[in-house]
This record gives structure tokens, sequence and C-alpha cells, in this order.
């Protein structure tokens, strides 16, 4: 009895690490695209992209709970995916901190720190971040100064919170999607004049420089009066987009190209419940998009090739009527809902097919009621061995 109590400890200490280690990690699906399954090779050149969004950090702000619990499986989540998906770059897709935007800049020293944490080994690769509502706020707290100091912090980023780069022969964008839903904003103007360079420089790789994109790109550099401009790419002939911000849209989630309920209850999200909104709703609701003519214009300058957003804290793929495929990437903390997720997508050689996975974590509920679980089965057995000794 003596033995058997001794061991007892042991043995649920290794419960507890072997459940842990299972639940930490990833549980993907390729998600179909046209009614086609396509099947993820490991092929050396095709580029894996982890993409991820709605950290929702508290930094010096957490309490308890985010600490020693929510924090501390966000870690493992990030630790188990690299290692089991091995992906070759990680993007963040904004809403990094909770409270962004009301921080002071000391406040959000600790917030950085934690980022830097979390990510761990995705510190030895290609990493880019954009900004979020949260990071920097809506538009009446939106300012170039506040903008450039949150930017200058992550990598890839200009002073107008915009960054392109190429990554294995695979052009990137992203855009400061919090400032193209504001007006007459500076800002907004930065934003634009990012488009059209980036569209002109597009069609300079495809046409070659001529003396009219010449003009059109210095009078980009110096305009602050935009127009829109057709250009001679066809859809999907651009560059990978990245937005905080979904895309205006006039058609449901789908799989296999038609809207239909059960690919909505397998892959789509639900809304957050009222006991979930843990660090607030933030400055805009969660189903805000880009407004319309924002979205024709970026389809117009830029023809990306695939959209990626985020925002809305759930998982949705959708086409748009020019072609365009657009995949919005879920929360991945508790503090947005109780399961959390993330995207991976493969971007096979000579631009062929994207490849999307949805990967799901593990729920917040099932760890609890594994670990509550797990503590009556260790009362019961302590029970059972002292009710053993008086016999």
């Amino acid at each position: 009895m003596v033995q058997w109590k001794a061991v007892l400890p042991l043995l649920i200490f290794y419960l507890l690490v072997f459940y842990e280690e299972r639940a930490s990690t990833p549980s993907c699906v390729v998600v179909p695209q046209g009614g086609v399954q396509e099947a993820v090779g490991d092929d050396p050149e095709d580029l894996k992209v982890m993409v991820v969004a709605n950290l929702l950090l508290l930094g010096s702000k957490a309490g308890y709970l985010n600490l020693f619990f929510r924090d501390f499986y966000l870690s493992k989540f990030f630790k188990k995916s690299f290692a089991s998906l091995k992906p070759d770059m990680l993007l963040v897709l904004g809403d990094i901190s909770a409270e962004g935007s009301d921080l002071t800049r000391s406040e959000w020293i600790p917030v950085l720190h934690q980022f830097r944490r979390m990510l761990g080994p995705f510190l030895a690769l290609p990493f880019y971040v954009i900004l979020g509502d949260r990071d920097v706020g809506e538009c009446n707290q939106l300012n170039a100064k506040s903008v450039y100091w949150v930017a200058k912090n992550f990598p890839g980023l200009d002073s107008a919170g915009c960054g392109a780069f190429e990554v294995s022969n695979i052009s990137f964008v992203s855009l400061n999607a919090v400032a193209l839903l504001c007006g007459n904003n500076g800002l907004r103007f930065s934003v634009e004049k990012v488009i059209e360079r980036e569209s002109i420089d597009l069609q300079m790789d495809i046409e070659g420089t001529t003396e009219e994109l010449n003009e059109l790109k210095k009078f980009g550099e110096t305009s602050h009066n935009l127009e829109w401009r057709e250009n001679a790419m066809s859809s999907g002939s651009g560059p990978v987009l990245l937005l905080h911000f979904p895309l205006h849209h006039t058609s449901n989630c789908s799989g296999d190209g038609v809207p239909t309920r059960s690919y909505n209850s397998l892959f789509e999200r639900t809304e957050i419940p009222g006991s979930r909104q843990l660090v607030g709703t933030g400055p805009y609701e969660l189903l805000h998009t880009l407004p319309p003519n924002a979205t024709e214009y970026i389809f117009q300058a830029l023809r990306p090739r695939i959209v990626f957003s985020a925002h809305s804290h759930r998982f949705c793929d959708r086409t748009h009527p020019d072609g365009t495929r657009e995949v919005t990437v879920p929360a991945m903390t508790w503090n947005a809902g109780d399961d959390p997720g993330f995207v991976v997508a493969t971007f096979r050689k000579n631009r062929g097919a994207v490849i999307i996975s949805h990967c799901s974590l593990a729920r917040e509920s099932h760890i609890l009621i594994a670990y509550i679980s797990l503590l009556i089965l260790f009362m019961s057995m302590i029970f059972v061995a002292k009710q053993t000794q008086h016999i």
C-alpha cells in the first residue's frame, strides 16, 4: 500500500504531461476550393506559412489566470505548432495587444517582451506583423507618431504601418487597414501611396519600364490626390495581400464555392459570447470590414493573388466576384473564444495553387474539464487508500 501511494502522484503527473502534450498539438484540416481537395506534399520548394491573428496580449496588466494558464498554453501552442508543422515563415495579422491603443509607450514594452517570449522558436524564422485596431486605435485616435512608434518595433513595417517583402520569390504586401477606414487622415494618404507604388511596380515587372509608368510613380510619390487607375494585370496576378480588416463582401463563407450550413458549422467560428469579452470589445465591432470603395480600389490596383485578413475572431474562406480568394484567420487566444485556431498556407512553386489548412487548437473548457477530472481522480484514489488502511 505504501508503494502504491508513492507511485500515485507520479502516475498523475505523467498523465498530466501526456495530456498537455496532446492538447497543445494543433489539428489541421485542408480546406477544399472549387470542389477540389488539394493534397499537401513535402516539396522543399514549397513555402509553408503559418498565419495567426488576435493574440490580445495584456503585458503587465495580465492577471494570474492569463499569466499561469492562458499565456502558458498560448506559448505551448506556438512551440508545438512549430515542431509539428515545420513552417518556413510566420505572419501575425494584428491585434497583438488587447489594449494597445490605450497604452503608453512604457506600457507597450511588457507587451513587446511578452510577444517575443510567445513566439519562441519562430524568432529564428522570417516573421512579419501587421497592425490591428486594438494596436493603434480607431480614426479619432490615429496619428502618425504613435503608429510609427508601434510599427518600428516590428519587422518589415514602414512609418505608416505598411510593408512589402518577398520570400521564396513570393511577393507580400501588408497594408494598415485601420487607416483605410479614416477620411481625411494623413496616414490614409500614406497607405494609398503604398498601394499606388506597389501597383506601378507590379506593372513595371509585367510590362517593363515605360516613360508613362515612371511619370505615374513620380506623381504617386508627391501627390495626395490619387486616382484609381486601371492596370493591365489579370486578377490573381499580384502579390499576397495582408490586412487586419476583411475586405467588403456580399457573400457568405462557403465550401466548394457554394454557401452551406454544414461547411459553416465546420469551418466558421461563432461570435464571441458576452462572457468571452474578457479583454473588451475593441474599437470596431467584429463584423467590421473595409468600405466598398477601398475594397474596389485594392482589387483594381493590386490584383492580389490571395488575401489574408483577421479581426472577426473566426475562420472564413470566401471567393470574391472577380475570383480573388480571401481567407479570414481566426483568433489564436482563449481571451477571444473557447476554440482558438490559425491557418497554414502552402504556396506551391511556379505560382501554383495556394493550399489552405485550418488548424484548430484545444478548447479552454476541455482543458479545464481534464484538470478537474484528474483532480477528482487523485482525490478519489487518496480517499480509497485511506479507507483501505482502516480495514
